[in-house]
């Protein structure tokens, strides 16, 4: 009997290994590459009809790079695909594509190797071969126009963040003086903050003098701030903060230096609407002069000009947020083929895990993404927003929490964002209790569907017309 099951067992082994065999994959792109891109040479390997030699090492130089695309085109090479490592693959990438090749940039995670084989040749002969076959999808990089505008706005980023740094160095050689500044004004690289803490540099040590230094708006009184002031003016202390203050001046030239550059390549873009036959709208928000960190040019009218829509019509979307979210997707909105695609790159929505019919998870994936972070930044910021969207962040936080209700308003956002990014038009707010209407109508219609399946038939009145009966 167990020589009998053994018999069949093996038969059916060799069925399905003649299966497998029969079982092959079509290729796509028959004239494909993969490049396993490093930091001090990159590993190239074509198809072995190509080459005597189909894996070869290039050195990052750019002479070498060109060597690389003229080997490429000898080998009849037309797509090529690549591992976003870093930022070596930056430089390698924008050389392909000059020559004319078709550049694919891929996910790591998409593209792990088999364990236990872990080197560079390998690495590139799987890409080679995944990419072959049409296994690999590209991830996504706007046009090369916005490319170079999302360098200068990373840029201007980090040094808002180098700056950011020696503010806190400012706080800190401060405290270590024991003066409370930070107590009586709500920021010290403000007028006051910054008019006081240049007079102790110059020697200034009346208190009554500094404290009349306030801006009129400080809703501290010059008792307070004197108090304030008071503290032990040590020297060590104040060379701290002279340097502090120092480096946050060069920062602060620097990133107005940054903005002129902005400034300047915004007015170069082509311009989808025309301002004297389409002037921009008026502004809804009250508060209209820029805030914080902002670019102190008129960004809004520029990101009217060359999108063709207003986006800060949107409740919690400022010029900022939006500069940096086009700045990231691009002006072209047929690059998400609809508004879950949009959303499930910015990782807005659920990511169900499905297991055995069953969704164990549906968490949103971990990204690191600056256009996403723009909008979770704006769905926080509706806490207190009299709109719609304000109202459903507040019944999205009674329901689910602080962090899911800015992910789920974010993700409202985003979809708002592309419909008006795809097809155009002007936002309206539809008011406050908007989403709040749409919840009850949902609700009733659930019960009366409900009862409809359960054999009975109900009729819903307001409870005020029910006490007039």
């Amino acid at each position: 009997m167990s020589q009998h099951k053994n018999k069949e067992n093996q038969n059916r082994r060799k069925k399905h290994s003649r299966k497998r065999q029969r079982t092959s994959f079509s290729v796509i792109n028959l004239n494909a590459a993969g490049i396993d891109v490093g930091s001090t040479e990159h590993w190239v390997a074509v198809p072995e009809d190509r080459d005597q030699q189909p894996v070869r090492s290039f050195k990052c130089f750019t002479a070498d790079l060109h060597a690389m695309a003229d080997w490429l085109k000898k080998c009849a090479i037309q797509t090529v695909v690549m591992e976003s490592t870093g930022v070596y693959w930056i430089p390698l990438y924008q050389i392909l594509e000059r020559q004319g090749f078709e550049v694919k940039l891929a996910n790591a995670r998409h593209v792990r190797n088999v364990p236990g084989r872990k080197t560079d040749v390998s690495d590139c002969q799987w890409l080679q071969r995944l990419h072959t076959y049409g296994l690999l999808s590209a991830s996504f990089r706007p046009e090369d126009s916005i490319c170079v505008l999302r360098s200068f706005w990373r840029h201007r980023d980090t040094l808002v963040r180098y700056a950011s740094s020696h503010v806190q160095h400012m706080q800190k050689a401060l405290t270590e003086m024991n003066i409370q500044l930070h107590k009586v004004i709500s920021d010290i690289t403000g007028l006051t903050g910054m008019r006081i803490i240049r007079a102790i540099l110059a020697g200034e040590r009346d208190l009554i003098k500094l404290a009349q230094m306030r801006d009129p708006r400080v809703k501290s009184s010059a008792e307070d701030i004197a108090k304030a002031l008071e503290g032990d003016y040590r020297e060590e202390h104040l060379f701290a903060l002279r340097q502090a203050l120092e480096l946050y001046d060069v920062y602060q030239q620097k990133i107005e230096a940054c903005d002129r550059q902005i400034e300047q390549y915004l007015a170069q873009l082509d311009s989808k609407i025309d301002l004297e036959s389409n002037p921009l709208p008026a502004s809804t928000k009250r508060n209209k002069t820029p805030k914080g960190n902002a670019p102190h040019f008129d960004l809004r009218t520029h990101l009217y000009r060359v999108s063709g829509v207003d986006f800060t019509q949107i409740d919690g979307l400022d010029a900022v947020s939006v500069h940096t979210i086009l700045s990231e997707v691009g002006l072209d909105p047929t690059a998400f083929a609809t508004e879950k695609h949009f959303c499930s790159w910015l990782a807005l929505s659920p990511n169900n895990r499905i297991t055995g019919g069953r969704i164990k998870s549906s968490k949103t994936r971990k990204v690191v993404n600056r256009a996403a972070s723009a909008f979770r930044m704006a769905a926080q910021s509706l806490t207190h927003s009299s709109s719609a969207l304000g109202g459903y962040y507040r019944r999205m936080c009674a329901r689910l929490g602080a962090p899911e209700a800015i992910t789920a308003t974010a993700h409202k956002l985003a979809r708002i964002f592309y419909h008006l990014w795809k097809h155009g038009g002007t936002y309206q707010d539809p008011g406050a209790l908007y989403y709040e209407q749409k919840y009850k109508e949902r609700v009733i219609n659930n019960m009366i569907r409900k009862a409809k399946q359960l054999g009975f038939q109900i009729s819903i009145q307001p409870l005020n017309e029910l006490q007039v009966s």
